[in-house]
């Protein structure tokens, strides 16, 4: 990591100029801004299992889900994207009989067939064992019959280009999703900022908002901001197993 001060010093050049050409960069997805300074993007290889997830950062999950919760409409059709913050969301609208919600998550299904009230959809497709999930142009053909009021986007990495992925087979249906959706929110807690998939899947401007924790940086706040993006946070628990200090599951 380099800090603004070393930049400073290092290219001889003002405090205002290195912050412009790190917006720049960072813009470009080839840096990424953290506490204190910058470092390169941290490129992930494969995202890990719907298990490891559940242990990771469930503190900031829980907070997530609960205020992902509150923005959904009365009568709204929901789509939950596979992933464990958004069984979190799943958790806290199961008291709500007037939601339509359509998933690719077979927890989630499991889940809300079991303990919910909501009309309930799975979207089918290719089987991802590892995340228990669906994918592939099957499942993301389901998705585009639905027009979701609101629709929940998970992820392994984003940045200030949006939302990426390691696997090729989701890339089709986070498209569809953001394509679907009158509102498209990523639901993600903070340590997934900064990676970074080999696929594009999303572009930020195609987010509505982003909830995710207060341990995002002041200046990826901003930046996000600036865009028209609404950004909600929770608080950050410290001592949280999360994805950067899980190095299993990068390149």
């Amino acid at each position: 990591m380099l800090s603004i001060a070393e930049l400073t010093e290092l290219l001889a050049v003002s405090h205002m100029t290195v912050r412009r050409d790190i917006q720049q960069l960072e813009r470009e997805g080839r840096v990424t801004t953290v506490a204190g300074g910058i470092s390169l993007p941290e490129r992930i290889s494969f995202e890990p299992s719907h298990v490891t997830k559940s242990v990771m950062a469930h503190a900031q999950k829980v907070a997530i889900g609960r205020r992902a919760a509150e923005m959904v409409p009365p009568n709204a059709v929901v789509y939950l994207d596979a992933g464990t913050t958004t069984l979190e969301i799943a958790r806290a609208l199961a008291g709500r009989s007037d939601i339509a919600v359509v998933t690719n998550d077979f927890v989630i299904a499991a889940f809300l067939t079991r303990d919910s009230r909501c009309r309930l959809h799975h979207t089918g497709g290719e089987v991802e064992r590892e995340n228990q999930s669906c994918v592939g142009d099957a499942a993301a053909e389901a998705i585009r019959r639905f027009n979701f009021d609101i629709a929940f986007v998970s992820t392994s990495s984003f940045g200030l280009r949006g939302v990426s992925t390691p696997a090729a087979n989701k890339v089709a249906v986070k498209r569809a999703i953001a394509q679907s959706a009158a509102r498209s929110v990523l639901v993600t807690d903070s340590s997934k900022y900064g990676l970074i998939g080999t696929f594009n899947a999303i572009p930020m401007e195609s987010l509505s908002a982003i909830i995710t924790d207060s341990g995002l940086p002041d200046g990826v706040r901003l930046a996000i901001e600036e865009r028209g993006i609404a950004l909600h946070l929770v608080p950050a628990e410290a001592g949280t197993v999360n994805a950067k200090n899980m190095g299993s599951i990068t390149a």
